[in-house]
């Protein structure tokens, strides 16, 4: 792992880069009325929002624009919910022959996080390519593009880890400090699988949690298109994916809508893929039925949001 500086994280109050930070913050804020989709237009932008929003667990070797000196990794997230890390890494390992691997962090603390996420990833991604190993992450108030760093065509080919070994890969110890931090941060992972449906939309993230297991499908439609059509699968009695399972509601985040449902546990996440697939159908023919909502169907949809949160 990359070894701890002297310094802070981000830039110390009063300083001229503090100012540009916060005065990029405000500008950021002021900008968003409504839940951005800070992901737009990428093949992978519902994967890249369920790694930020609620996969524990989880890496992507990314596809980028330009062949960087480092292999990149996108992570779920990083010891101490830094943005980016550098080590050293076998060169045996790496297609390449590289010996520096950059770990760049969906899930972290940065001030500007919530902001400008994409900003953000684009600024450690350059980073994460090009830093030597004991460098640290500082916050950057440069405007980078996501789209410039990162092939917006290409999926993630995710991998789903049962725990946070992945941190230390290669070292052959592990502090004592840091052996209980890891300890700590394994105890809170759920079995997790990301399912494939057949028409390849969305994003569905299966979980158990323990008394019960959820599917949480992030979906790149229209959030109006897909009340609507969540509203009259609902009124029809078909919002379901079959038995053993419970529509439980929705959440929003990163401008996408994210159906939720309750699962029976003693179903193995693969057991479910003819319910999610019939779901799916069923779906994608609410939505595309543009008449308009029947009384009955406006109620469901007024139910529906009722129960509806957003997450940031």
């Amino acid at each position: 792992m990359a070894k701890k500086s002297k310094r802070g994280s981000g830039p110390r109050p009063g300083s001229n880069r503090a100012e540009r930070v916060a005065a990029r913050k405000a500008r950021q804020l002021s900008a968003v009325a409504l839940p951005p989709r800070p992901f737009a237009g990428f093949a992978a932008e519902c994967d890249l929002v369920a790694l930020r929003a609620f996969v524990a667990s989880a890496t992507a070797e990314l596809d980028l624009t330009a062949d960087p000196t480092n292999r990149v990794t996108l992570a779920t997230i990083l010891p101490g919910a830094v943005p980016a890390i550098v080590r050293a890494i076998d060169a045996a390992s790496d297609a390449d022959g590289r010996t520096v691997e950059g770990l760049v962090a969906m899930q972290t603390t940065s001030e500007l996080d919530i902001a400008d996420a994409a900003t953000n990833l684009a600024n450690s991604i350059g980073w994460a390519g090009e830093a030597e190993v004991g460098d640290e992450y500082e916050l950057s108030d440069a405007d980078g593009v996501l789209t410039d760093v990162l092939k917006a065509d290409e999926p993630l080919k995710i991998v789903v880890h049962d725990d946070f070994s992945w941190w230390f890969a290669g070292e052959s110890t592990v502090p004592p400090e840091i052996a209980q931090m890891l300890a700590r941060a394994n105890e809170t992972i759920m079995p997790t699988a990301r399912l494939t449906p057949s028409s390849g939309i969305g994003a569905p993230w299966w979980v158990d949690a323990g008394d019960r297991a959820h599917l949480r499908w992030v979906r790149p439609e229209n959030e109006d298109e897909l009340m609507s059509a969540l509203a009259r699968l609902h009124a029809a009695g078909q919002l379901t994916l079959g038995e053993g399972s419970r529509f439980a509601g929705s959440f929003r985040t990163h401008g996408l809508l994210v159906p939720v449902f309750d699962l029976d546990n003693e179903k193995h996440h693969e057991e479910w893929y003819d319910g999610v697939n019939q779901f799916d159908e069923r779906l994608v023919e609410a939505l595309a039925n543009t008449a308009e909502l029947t009384g009955e169907e406006r109620r469901s949809r007024d139910g529906i949001r009722g129960r509806q949160i957003t997450l940031r």
